[in-house]
């Protein structure tokens, strides 16, 4: 899945690469979040634009957004037939830049952040899904979700979903939904290539959403991450001691 990602390449750089109009002018982000608005690229009246979008997908149907799911991600596998997703997949798509993504790996019963990159460098285009949603006052949401797909043998380590990415040779094809058909890029919808991106562990502050910062994307050491570990093999340890406590001093 992907549940974080980051934009660190300069506006100028990201206009150039998916070639669209506008020169807007915005700061990198670290730490891209759920129901952020973030830079989306989309074609309307056969013109590449850039907009904010809100991250969370939510269909024009829906009556009431409060009571309905945040959709962050889409699967591949079934995005034909999803209600949310059937009309946007041939009239709404788009592409979401980014320079990578942080997904998070088990160890025991801790979670391990990671910084995903491109191994190439440069920015990437993720498959998006775009959706306007009306409100009954005439308030209007323009909102995403970001497409999965199955992980390759090599990303699956660190799990088993991952976003798909758009080739810059395939922008054009994803983006022009003039023919109101899917049947044409569904062969896009597919999991990188094993050796189109790296990864390396980061600090567990990705998880606080507050936190937006360059050393998010440092690497930490394997000593950092057994450190890491400490604190939850104390707890462990403390709770299997508890489990074999006689009673004796205890309140209960």
């Amino acid at each position: 899945m992907c549940g974080r990602f980051v934009i660190t390449s300069a506006p100028e750089a990201l206009r150039r690469v998916f070639g669209y109009t506008a020169q807007p002018n915005f700061p990198p982000r670290h730490n891209i979040a759920p129901t952020q608005p973030i830079p989306v690229v989309i074609v309307e009246n056969e013109i590449r634009h850039f907009r904010l979008m809100r991250w969370g997908l939510l269909p024009s149907w829906v009556k009431d957004p409060r009571k309905f799911t945040l959709l962050i991600n889409a699967r591949s596998e079934t995005i034909q037939e999803k209600p949310a997703f059937k009309y946007a997949i041939r009239r709404r798509r788009c592409l979401i830049p980014a320079d990578g993504y942080y997904e998070w790996q088990s160890r025991g019963e801790r979670k391990q952040p990671y910084f995903i990159y491109p191994r190439a460098g440069g920015p990437i285009g993720f498959a998006g899904l775009a959706e306007t949603w009306m409100g009954p006052n005439g308030e209007e949401m323009d909102s995403v979700a970001i497409i999965t797909a199955e992980a390759s043998t090599g990303m699956s380590v660190l799990h088993h979903r991952v976003p798909v990415t758009i080739e810059a040779d395939q922008f054009g094809q994803w983006l022009d939904c003039r023919s109101d058909s899917a049947a044409d890029v569904m062969t896009l919808l597919k999991p990188p290539s094993d050796g189109t991106f790296a990864w390396h562990p980061v600090s567990s502050a990705v998880g606080r959403v507050a936190i937006d910062e360059p050393q998010l994307l440092l690497p930490i050491s394997d000593e950092d991450m057994a450190e890491a570990d400490k604190p939850r093999q104390k707890a462990v340890r403390k709770v299997a001691a508890a489990s074999n406590d006689d009673g004796q001093g205890s309140l209960f």
